[in-house]
């Protein structure tokens, strides 16, 4: 309900053209609005986690907005360099990515590359060496291919019986009940993709043939260096995607991350990433001292010459947000509207060495 009630109103302003003049307003002028991605889909994993995928032509159509709207597209640094000091273009905006998927290089990329347009992508590292799936996403997408059933067993993997897959709520228990074990017996990375190899056969998968994909890889360092020699701004995310609240393992996961980046690209990697926009007040003077000079979050907003250079907001586009909702944020609008500011802090742990 509340939702059609935005749209309703959304269409009834921009109709009005309130949408222009808010895009050209001095007030949108001294705010920057950076954009947030994760995955563009190699095949259906928009249908199965549209908040985390996108349609390629829904991408493709994003893109064709911002270019028929008018939009400046600036790299993060020089638009946070410039919203600083006060002489942004109208209509600014910056684009990033986040994790640096192998679906970023097959898909975004060349994308990005036709329109013209700089691009950040927030880098984690450790799957850049370690060529395999990221564990949770591929449990999880394989529990989706069987969708809408009752497994009757399930003990050979450690799991409950049944095991009901007809929900999204069913499925993420298994999961859960998969990432807890890998935890409780402390898992290296080669382990847990052993583990997901066992899940795929228990599901009638051919797991290899469905890594071989590479549906949840992470950009190889052939890739990296590929988009990076194409203009594409390589910045921090963590090694192994995760944001321990211990200083030195929080303080290490950027060293590391960032002795990767500069060690395949050259990149002055000071900007940073919360892995899945989780933050807290003790990481902003960890951050300082590894010289971070900014760092992006999940929360909504557009970002002002007083917003704290370590808690910066963006708009997450996704599957799931319509094209009135997209351009609403781009003119300023959506923002001025937003009721709801701060993502969900809830992490979910990724990877161990291997």
């Amino acid at each position: 309900m509340l939702r059609n009630i935005k749209l309703a109103t959304l269409r009834t302003l921009k109709a009005a053209g309130v949408f222009g003049l808010a895009a050209d307003s001095g007030w949108r002028r001294q705010r920057l609005l950076i954009l947030c991605y994760h995955g563009t889909s190699l095949e259906d994993e928009h249908l199965w986690r549209p908040g985390l995928y996108m349609d390629p032509m829904v991408l493709e159509q994003r893109l064709e907005t911002l270019q028929n709207g008018g939009y400046s597209v600036l790299p993060l640094g020089e638009g946070l360099q410039r919203l600083r000091d006060g002489n942004l273009p109208s209509r600014s905006v910056v684009i990033t990515f986040d994790d640096g998927t192998y679906d970023f290089y097959r898909q975004a990329y060349p994308r990005l590359k036709s329109y013209g347009f700089p691009v950040t992508v927030y880098q984690t590292t450790y799957h850049t060496d370690y060529q395999r799936p990221v564990f949770n996403l591929m449990i999880s997408y394989m529990l989706w291919k069987r969708r809408g059933e009752i497994l009757p067993d399930g003990k050979e993997l450690g799991l409950t019986a049944p095991l009901d897959l007809r929900t999204e709520k069913g499925r993420h228990k298994v999961v859960r009940s998969l990432i807890d074990q890998a935890e409780r017996e402390h898992l290296t990375g080669r382990q847990k993709d052993e583990l997901a190899a066992r899940l795929g056969k228990f599901l009638g998968a051919d797991y290899e043939v469905l890594a071989a994909k590479r549906l949840f890889h992470l950009m190889n360092p052939r890739e990296l260096q590929e988009v990076a020699r194409g203009g594409v701004d390589i910045q921090l995310h963590t090694h192994r995607h995760r944001t321990p609240e211990d200083e030195a393992l929080f303080r290490r996961e950027i060293r590391d991350n960032r002795e990767r980046i500069q060690a395949l690209v050259p990149s002055s990697a000071v900007h940073f990433c919360y892995p899945s926009g989780v933050y807290r007040p003790p990481f902003l003077g960890w951050l300082r001292e590894e010289h971070v000079v900014s760092a992006t979050t999940c929360d909504a907003g557009l970002v002002s010459r007083g917003t704290e250079s370590l808690l910066i907001p963006r708009f997450v586009d996704n599957q799931n947000r319509t094209p009135l909702d997209f351009e609403s944020w781009l003119s300023g609008v959506g923002d001025l509207l937003a009721f709801r500011r701060a993502a969900t802090q809830r992490y979910i742990p990724r990877e161990t060495d291997p």
